[in-house]
């Protein structure tokens, strides 16, 4: 989990990571959440999304940027919970963000999928937190 401010380099950092990773071998996927929720809502009109949820599982590193920029709609929040618990143990999600944790809630809307969502990824992950001046300020 990155996390910081908007400017502070949280996508810099995780694209840096998922090349990282590519030239490692590893097969890596890169979305920001509202386009890969959106891109779940088409997979489920169109019915595919069962196909699109198992190749999202086998993803080695699935890198979710922008977490929490919008609350969820409840097709959206189960999708994402099904995704979370699909990698859960098996593969690695770097999720960047500007919301904290203890906010998640409110942006899932659903407690208990809330609860079910932090618990696979909170307990497991390492946190980065950038500070600092923004990168995008003007020297």
């Amino acid at each position: 989990m990155i996390s910081g401010a908007t400017g502070y380099g949280k996508s810099f950092l995780a694209s840096v990571l998922g090349k990282r990773a590519c030239a490692q071998g590893y097969t890596v996927a890169y979305f920001n959440v509202q386009k890969l929720l959106l891109r779940t809502k088409m997979a489920r009109l169109d019915g595919t999304i069962y196909k699109f949820l198992e190749k999202m599982a086998k993803i080695d590193l699935l890198i979710l940027d922008d977490f929490g920029l919008t609350p969820l709609e409840q097709q959206q929040w189960m999708d994402l919970m099904e995704m979370i618990e699909d990698r859960h143990g098996r593969t690695s999600t770097i999720i960047a963000r500007q919301l904290p944790v203890a906010n998640w809630y409110g942006v899932i809307g659903e407690e208990t999928i809330a609860d079910a969502i932090l618990d696979r990824l909170v307990h497991a992950s390492y946190r980065i937190e950038l500070k600092g001046e923004s990168l995008r300020k003007k020297r």
